[in-house]
């Protein structure tokens, strides 16, 4: 396994330690600036053993070397910021499909059914195989998005 040595300048220090002591962060980075901290053996401060940190920081041993191996590779930015999504969501709704949901909550509602409700509405477009699948809070967005009310 490779071993990874952090070694901080006095800037990074400080910057960890105003992260500590001052301001909003996430849980995420509070945690990274710790282990960053405590892994440390350069002029600035001591080391700790990662089985130390593991014990105070109640994280586990992976953590820490997943956080070692960031600051080395990618730098001092990019251990402290949530990297942003590349994954890409597909749309199930799009303008005939809503078309279609409007039409169908304007109809009148099933026998029994005083009125449409999402699960309904939702139960109905599978039925009627507008789409292969969609949930109750998918049909609730729409109608939100429409400003349709099930109420009248």
């Amino acid at each position: 396994m490779i071993r990874y040595t952090i070694k901080l300048s006095q800037e990074e220090v400080n910057g960890l330690m105003a992260i500590i002591n001052k301001g909003s962060h996430t849980t995420q980075k509070f945690r990274a600036a710790y282990i960053l901290l405590n892994c440390d053996e350069g002029d600035h401060s001591e080391k700790v053993t990662n089985e130390q940190i593991s014990k105070v920081l109640k994280v586990g041993m992976r953590t820490i070397d997943r956080v070692k191996k960031k600051f080395v590779e990618e730098g001092f930015e990019a251990v402290l910021e949530r990297r942003p999504t590349t994954r890409v969501y597909e749309k199930k709704i799009d303008g005939d499909v809503e078309a279609k949901l409007v039409q169908l909550c304007c109809s009148e509602p099933p026998p029994g059914f005083a009125k449409w409700s999402l699960r309904l509405l939702a139960d109905k477009m599978v039925e009627l195989e507008y789409v292969p699948s969609i949930s109750h809070v998918s049909v609730g967005e729409v109608l939100k998005k429409t400003n349709l009310s099930l109420g009248k």
